[in-house]
């Protein structure tokens, strides 16, 4: 993976998250994703951050102030790596981690 240092991150959790959105018909995307995704993950410079075993075992000692499955996962991986979250998502403060709104 990318050093981490002043780049732009997209969890897989998130990609994880909008593929389910549009199977399930609640997001509608301009394109495929198997076209959008790629595109926008080079255009925009964005490192796609896997989900590895120690994200996972940060989840495992989350609280659960936050009861979405896919932003805890982010939570975890944000505090594991130390980096930072763009959300505004009030729950995401109940949190050790740096946001950025």
């Amino acid at each position: 993976m990318a050093d981490l240092d002043n780049s732009l991150c997209l969890s897989a959790a998130s990609l994880w998250e909008i593929s389910i959105k549009v199977s399930i018909g609640k997001l509608e995307l301009l394109r495929s994703f198997d076209q959008l995704i790629p595109e926008q993950l080079a255009v925009n410079a964005i490192d796609l951050l896997p989900i590895e075993p120690p994200h996972l075992s940060r989840l495992i000692t989350l609280p659960f102030h936050h009861r979405d499955p896919f932003d805890r996962l982010i939570i975890a991986q944000a505090q594991t790596e130390n980096i930072a979250i763009v959300s505004s998502d009030t729950a995401f403060q109940k949190y050790d981690v740096k946001l950025i709104w």
